[in-house]
């Protein structure tokens, strides 16, 4: 009994979560509620408002949620993608497979635009699915390729996933964006060789597109460089300042978000009711991080107070196991999660438990410190959260592509296009927890 309350504080924390109760108030009502049947004192409550205005609040880190939204949603009305993805399709006519790479690179570039899946999958779905479709691509391999390239956004810096990531795991945001990049390109280059395979074994999948007419290579080569200028501009200036630590990560959004949106104005891709539709979007989607953030500082604080904490951590003591299982079966319960929460809602509910119990955990000379066994972890849990968006019953990417897609396109056939997006970003979890050095080692180069 010395953990009834613990336990039945996530027990009810679960049943709320499949009754469709709004999770933020759920954390908030059940921290509450919680403090009083655990007799906790009332003075308590001062230390939950201090956490919450000193943690989350009046936090400078977390201030960057809302500029790097505003950058991604400003990115998008600049349709900065359309003349890249065509030229980008001309240089690869005649080869089976060729628009399907076209897709991936497009889908790269905008991951490290935007960090915000909604805006790559829409935008890739509304640019590139009929073309697609219209090019007598198999539903599936479309459907999977934009998909796969689309969920890049939570992964690639500048993710606000990371950003997140790094305040509740205390680690430095920019060694969390450098330690992406390398799992970032790897799962692209799954996907490169998932249009391969199809171009040399099923390219009846991937169909060359007939060339009609001569095509000059060199001035589409020149044509494609002159559109990645800007995107690579702008990746550039926000990267760099924050992983060099020329700036904060705030100060780098800032930077971001100050040129997307003089992009946006020069382009004159930006009326008045569209800059007012932007700011709505950004504020709705900064309030609901905020208030999990907030609900689940509450929950943590009392839940750890009842000895949830201990909790957990005899659990894990008493598996007997080395530390690679323990991640391991932190990993399966993330997936699982995955299936009906959010990975803002994963985020702040899991990482403050497990965080303490991996940090503890010996793995021997593998690492050279606990900082590098934390960034390792993130990143673990990074790219498994990038399956929560595919995975049903509630894949909110599955939903973006599905709200934009032609009539002809159904549910099933969107899910049979993720199994195997889903299969290689699990592969790529297996290859970052048996080779650390995929993440440690461009954050130790720079």
């Amino acid at each position: 009994m010395t953990y009834f309350l613990p336990s039945l504080m996530l027990l009810t924390l679960i049943a709320g979560i499949f009754s469709g109760y709004p999770v933020a108030f759920l954390l908030g009502g059940l921290s509450v509620l919680f403090m009083f049947l655990g007799d906790v004192p009332l003075a308590s409550f001062s230390l939950v408002t201090n956490r919450v205005f000193g943690s989350v609040l009046e936090n400078w880190i977390l201030a960057a949620i809302p500029l790097f939204v505003f950058m991604g949603v400003m990115l998008d009305k600049s349709k900065i993608a359309d003349s890249l993805l065509l030229e980008l399709e001309k240089l690869f006519r005649g080869r089976a497979g060729g628009l399907g790479l076209a897709v991936i690179i497009i889908g790269l570039v905008m991951a490290a635009s935007t960090g915000i899946i909604g805006a790559s999958v829409v935008l890739m779905g509304t640019l590139a699915l009929p073309l697609m479709l219209k090019r007598n691509y198999d539903k599936t391999v479309a459907i999977g390729t934009i998909l796969g390239s689309g969920t890049l956004g939570i992964l690639l810096p500048p993710s606000i996933m990371l950003v997140v990531f790094g305040d509740v795991m205390q680690v430095p945001v920019g060694d969390l964006f450098a330690a992406t990049l390398i799992p970032g390109v790897m799962l692209a280059g799954f996907y490169v060789l998932y249009i391969i395979y199809n171009a040399l074994f099923q390219p009846h999948k991937v169909p060359a597109n007939k060339v009609t007419e001569a095509l000059p290579v060199k001035g589409i080569v020149l044509r494609v460089l002159r559109d990645l200028i800007v995107p690579a501009l702008l990746i550039s200036s926000v990267l760099v300042s924050i992983v060099l630590g020329i700036a904060t990560p705030t100060e780098g959004a800032a930077i971001g978000a100050g040129c997307a949106l003089l992009l946006a104005l020069a382009k004159r891709k930006l009326p008045m009711p569209a800059l007012v539709d932007s700011l709505r979007s950004t504020a709705c989607t900064t309030g609901m991080i905020l208030f999990l953030a907030i609900g689940a500082t509450a929950y943590s604080l009392v839940f750890k107070r009842l000895g949830g904490q201990s909790m957990i951590e005899d659990i894990v003591g008493s598996f007997g196991v080395s530390p690679y299982m323990v991640v391991l079966g932190i990993m399966v319960l993330i997936f699982v999660l995955g299936f009906f929460l959010e990975w803002i809602e994963i985020s702040f509910l899991v990482l403050p438990l497990f965080t303490p119990v991996v940090a503890g955990l010996d793995f021997g000379d593998s690492f050279h410190s606990q900082a590098d066994v934390l960034i390792w972890f993130a990143v673990l849990v990074a790219v498994n959260l990038q399956t929560s968006f595919l995975t049903p019953p509630f894949g909110y990417a599955v939903f973006y592509l599905k709200g934009i897609a032609p009539a002809n396109i159904s549910t099933v056939d969107i899910y049979k296009g993720v199994i195997p997006i889903v299969g290689m970003q699990l592969f790529g979890v297996l290859m970052i927890a048996l080779f650390p050095a995929i993440v440690l080692w461009l954050p130790k180069a720079l």
